[in-house]
Formats: C-alpha cells, structure tokens, sequence
C-alpha cells in the first residue's frame, strides 16, 4: 500500500536549509562576509572564553555571537527592509561599537590577567573581532554619515499624504 514516509522525504529538509542559511549573494558581499566573519569570531573566543580559567568573560562573547546572529539572519531575509519600525543600521551601528570596546577591554585583561593557554587564545581572537566589529562600525558610520548629509531622506519611503480626516491641530 502506501509508504507514511515518501522516499523523497529529504526534499523539503533542503529547503528549509536553504531558507534558514543566507543566499550566495549576500554571503559574498562585503556586509554578509563581516558578519559572517564576526559569527565565527564571537562563537570561537566563547569556546575559548569557556575552557579557561577566565570563564567570567563568556557572557560578551555569548550576547555578541547571538547578536550577530540575528543581524545576519535579518539582513540575509531582508528582514530589515519588510519592518520599518527601527532603525537596522543605527541599531547594527550601536551593536558593533559595543562588541568592538568590550571584546578590547576582555581580550586585554584575558592576556594580561590570565596565564592558561585558552585565556591567551581567546584574548588573541578578541583583538581579531576587535578589529572586525572597528571595521564593521566604521563601514556603517560612513554609510550613515551619507544617509544624514542627504537629509535623511530615500526615495523608497512613500511621501505623506494629508489626511483630511486628522485630529491634529497641526493644519
């Protein structure tokens, strides 16, 4: 009779894969390689953070990795783009500046401090997402920088109509 399980059953796990990884395109951009970048830094200096003796610091690399996580999902979804109601680059903006000055100041004190080889490592790959997130912040300072010198105006945002029907005492 009838199989319960079709034997193309593996079909729709592949495209649940493909709908929960970023597309080609925007892996390869310079925005999905940062984060993608930035992913593989925060869950290293994690792995790291939590083998050593300075397993305090595990909660920054912990918040950063599923941060970033989140920003990688949204931009690769354009989810950004669908829900106007927050600023995406101020929001990724503020995200990068904080990773980027609290993975320096543990990555300094995890060398310095601390004497175990897996505190040294993941001081080390600290400084590398240091760097990263000053590099990410930096690209998005810039883009916003441009977007306020225009006025911060975009063609795609639909111009407000009058509504004739308003309770504001604004008319």
């Amino acid at each position: 009779m009838g199989d319960i399980e079709a034997p193309d059953s593996s079909h729709p796990r592949q495209s649940v894969l493909k709908s929960v990884l970023p597309s080609k395109e925007f892996a390869t951009s310079r925005k999905g390689m940062l984060l993608i970048a930035e992913v593989a830094l925060s869950f290293i200096s994690f792995v790291c953070f939590a083998a050593s003796a300075a397993a305090a610091f595990v909660t920054v690399p912990l918040l950063t990795f599923l941060a970033t996580i989140f920003f990688l999902f949204a931009y690769s979804t354009k989810f950004n783009e669908r829900f106007k109601g927050f600023c995406f680059p101020l929001m990724d903006f503020i995200r990068c500046v904080t990773a980027s000055i609290i993975f320096f100041i543990i990555s300094i004190i995890a060398v310095s401090k601390y004497l175990d080889g897996s505190s040294k490592a993941a001081g080390i790959f600290g400084f590398i997402a240091t760097v990263v997130f000053a590099l990410d912040f930096y690209l998005i300072f810039n883009e916003l920088a441009g977007f306020l010198k225009q006025g911060g105006e975009s063609n795609e945002e639909p111009t407000r109509q009058r509504d004739d029907f308003s309770d504001s005492d604004s008319d």
